[in-house]
């Protein structure tokens, strides 16, 4: 069969569009497999990318499947990632440890459950089991094209490293705070006011000592108050000059004066610039420092001032080798003028200057002199010499090193003492000489008791031997010879107390010794100021007998002194019946029984009845005190208030106290109580001593009485303002006797007041002291049991 030609062509048509098709197909296959190809090595890419991150994607969809790359099995310590979220905690599946805890698996799926349902994003921190692996949790909703349906998209990250280095600075950090909490403990424990100010000079922080120098509350409201401890000075304020310091970047200190608890102080002010953060401050209290200052420098003039009154010549030099001070006896010493004086020269000149006066030692090589003495400024020690000079003057020089490095120099002159000491020779035999002639006998003893000097007359008095004087015997052998020369040989141990006291115990004995022969010694041991002791001995055998005579002239004395009380008494006595009677006749005419009286004769029958009044006190005085002295005064035993009594006896003399122009203060309280004795007796004792307190007051003056209780005892004080005795008077007024006029003796007093109220307290088991000074007033105090 043939083929027509159109045939022919649409075959090859057909074929021709077969093939062209055929090959668009390749192509578009080969397209296709190339891009796959690009999406498997992108997806490979992208999977190795998600294994090599430091987050790996972890997918939990609705049904709580998961989906995770194999890489965090091994986080979790897993073999395979499981199916479900359920499944994390490995112990529920093999019961081993490996997986998340079931705490944390829950709380997972509770914030996975959540995000589903609302979309929130969550995170978490876990540690799988049994490994040290912290691993962050950041959760979301995955995107639609990652997942449909709403599931829920987690990034896990392992910063275990991290956690390392978090753990490392925490602890720096808790350590910066500890050291920051005890740097501000200190700060706040500083006993010295402490602040800190911002760039702007203003107070940001002060500590507890800045609050309580200025007086604030608390630190916050000196703070907020910008509290200043210092006040401007020269116009400028604490925050200005701190900005000063902030701007030049160096520190300032001065010296201000504040205010603190109301005193006036003296601080050391330092403000330091802490570059741009702002400016530290702090205040030293330096007024006990400036006080020690102060006071240095007085002790330094005051020492000054006592060395020029030595007589010795005393000179101070500094460090630097310059005279600072010369008292008067070293200028004379060392011929200082008054231009030398005006500019003090230094140690070396000092000493040219002296050479050049012939006040130092001729040497042959001068300048090698002295710079030997030069070096006593660096002496571990004083060094002392001896210096003659060229005009017979002989001078001790003593020179005492400093710590500072200056140097005291002293020029004492002791040609006058070489003078003395050549004159010692005489002296000593002078001293024999003295001791010889002595009336009492006198021997000198060492500390060891070994027998030094001794007169002629100690040798006589005890019958010793001078052979065996000299050979100067010790105490023990001394006594040994004197003991065969007492009545009572047992009293040689008072001689041997007498020397032991005055020389080892350094203070006085004596005592008596009677002799064989009948005379009679008495011997005292007096300790010297040079540490030996003297043993003096008199003869007082004459004596004896004159007081044997003194004695019993005065027993003749005291009887006839009893004699002339008991007549005084018994005149006392007598005295009373006429006394009575011109006192009750008196009476009788002053109540008109002999008939009406002129005004005169009242005047004068007034007159007679208090001048029979004041005798009969007077004789009732006397009688008292003649009877105290002799022993017979009768007392009445009563009980009775002692307050009362005394007020009474202060309002009986109201009229005197008002005429006199005196004021009278009477004090008492119940504790003086009650006491038994002689009302009366007794009340004219305490008004004795209330009337020589009135007396002895000038007008205008003021009398205190005052009576209560002291120690268990009643106690009655009697005070006043007056012109008051000195102790010798106040001796003679108890006596009841005073200086006569003319001064050459004594007389009695017109008044018994003292020795009667004294005779009466001490009748009444009591006592009356007296106290009284010059220009002071006199007090009398009774105490009464």
């Amino acid at each position: 069969m043939t083929l027509t030609p159109l045939a022919m062509a649409l075959i090859g048509l057909l074929l021709a569009a077969w093939t062209l098709a055929a090959i668009w197909a390749v192509g578009t296959a080969r397209q296709r497999e190339r891009k796959a190809e690009a999406g498997q090595r992108q997806a490979r890419r992208l999977a190795r990318m998600v294994d090599e991150s430091p987050a790996l994607p972890l997918l939990v969809r609705v049904d709580g499947r998961i989906e995770a790359p194999q890489r965090l099995a091994g986080w979790l310590g897993l073999e395979t990632v499981p199916q479900f979220l359920t499944e994390l905690d490995g112990g529920r599946i093999d019961g081993g440890g490996a997986g998340l805890t079931t705490d944390q698996v829950a709380q997972l799926a509770d914030e996975v459950r959540r995000c589903q349902r609302t979309a929130a994003p969550f995170r978490m921190v876990v540690t799988p089991r049994g490994s040290t692996r912290s691993l962050a949790l950041r959760g979301h909703l995955a995107d639609p094209q990652v997942s449909p349906g709403g599931a829920a998209l987690v990034w896990v990250f392992d910063f275990s490293d991290s956690e390392s280095e978090l753990v490392q600075l925490r602890d720096e950090a808790a350590r910066a705070r500890g050291d920051f909490a005890a740097l501000v403990g200190i700060i706040e424990a500083a006993p010295m006011p402490m602040w800190f100010r911002g760039p702007d000079g203003a107070l940001q922080l002060v500590n507890q000592a800045y609050v309580a120098a200025v007086g604030g509350e608390d630190a916050r409201q000196v703070v907020a108050d910008g509290t200043e401890l210092v006040e401007s000075v020269d116009g400028l304020t604490a925050a200005q000059v701190a900005l000063q310091a902030a701007g030049k970047q160096i520190p300032i200190e001065r010296m201000v004066s504040a205010t603190i608890d109301g005193a006036r102080r003296t601080l050391r002010v330092s403000d330091l610039p802490l570059g741009h953060e702002g400016i530290a401050g702090y205040a030293v209290d330096v007024e006990e420092m400036e006080e020690l200052a102060r006071s240095l420098k007085a002790f330094g003039d005051a020492q000054r001032a006592t060395l020029g009154q030595l007589s010795a010549g005393v000179a101070q030099f500094d460090a630097g080798r310059q005279l600072v001070f010369a008292n008067a006896p070293f200028q004379r010493i060392f011929a200082l003028g008054p231009r030398q004086m005006l500019d003090l020269p230094p140690f070396e000149r000092l000493l040219d200057h002296a050479r050049d006066q012939g006040r130092v030692p001729e040497a042959r090589d001068f300048p090698a002199w002295r710079r030997e003495r030069a070096e006593w400024f660096s002496a571990a020690e004083a060094q002392e010499e001896a210096w003659m000079l060229g005009d017979g003057t002989h001078l001790r020089i003593v020179a005492q090193p400093l710590p500072d490095g200056g140097l005291t120099l002293i020029a004492e002159d002791r040609t006058e003492q070489l003078q003395l000491s050549a004159a010692r020779d005489t002296l000593l035999r002078t001293r024999t000489a003295t001791l010889d002639s002595l009336f009492e006998s006198v021997a000198v003893f060492a500390p060891d008791g070994r027998l030094q000097l001794w007169n002629r007359r100690f040798a006589a008095d005890w019958g010793l031997e001078d052979a065996f004087l000299d050979q100067h015997p010790r105490i023990e052998s001394l006594l040994e010879q004197i003991a065969k020369r007492l009545v009572k040989p047992l009293r040689i141990k008072a001689v041997g107390d007498a020397v032991r006291g005055a020389t080892l115990e350094r203070r006085q004995t004596g005592g008596r010794a009677v002799l064989v022969d009948g005379r009679t010694l008495e011997f005292a041991g007096v300790p010297l100021p040079d540490g030996n002791g003297l043993l003096t001995v008199l003869d007082i055998s004459d004596s004896e007998k004159a007081a044997e005579a003194l004695k019993q002239r005065a027993a003749a004395l005291e009887e006839a002194d009893a004699m002339k009380t008991r007549f005084l008494a018994n005149m006392s006595y007598e005295f009373r019946t006429p006394l009575t009677s011109i006192g009750g006749f008196a009476e009788l005419l002053q109540a008109g029984l002999g008939g009406d009286l002129s005004a005169s004769g009242t005047e004068y029958v007034s007159a007679i009845l208090q001048s029979v009044e004041r005798l009969g006190e007077q004789i009732e005085s006397v009688l008292d005190l003649s009877q105290s002295e002799a022993g017979m005064l009768p007392l009445a035993r009563e009980e009775f208030e002692l307050l009362p009594l005394v007020t009474a006896l202060v309002d009986d003399r109201g009229a005197r106290l008002a005429e006199a122009g005196l004021t009278l203060d009477l004090r008492g309280d119940k504790g003086a109580g009650r006491i038994t004795g002689d009302r009366r007796r007794l009340g004219r004792a305490l008004g004795h001593l209330i009337d020589n307190a009135i007396a002895a007051t000038a007008p205008g003056g003021r009398v205190l009485v005052e009576a209560g209780g002291h120690k268990g005892k009643a106690r009655v004080v009697i005070s006043d303002n007056g012109a008051g005795m000195d102790p010798a008077t106040l001796a003679r007024a108890l006596e009841g006797i005073k200086v006569s006029a003319d001064g050459k003796g004594v007389e009695r007093r017109q008044g018994l007041g003292l020795p009667l109220a004294r005779q009466l307290i001490e009748a009444h088991g009591g006592k009356l002291e007296l106290l009284s000074e010059p220009g002071q007033g006199t007090a009398a105090i009774v105490e009464l049991p």
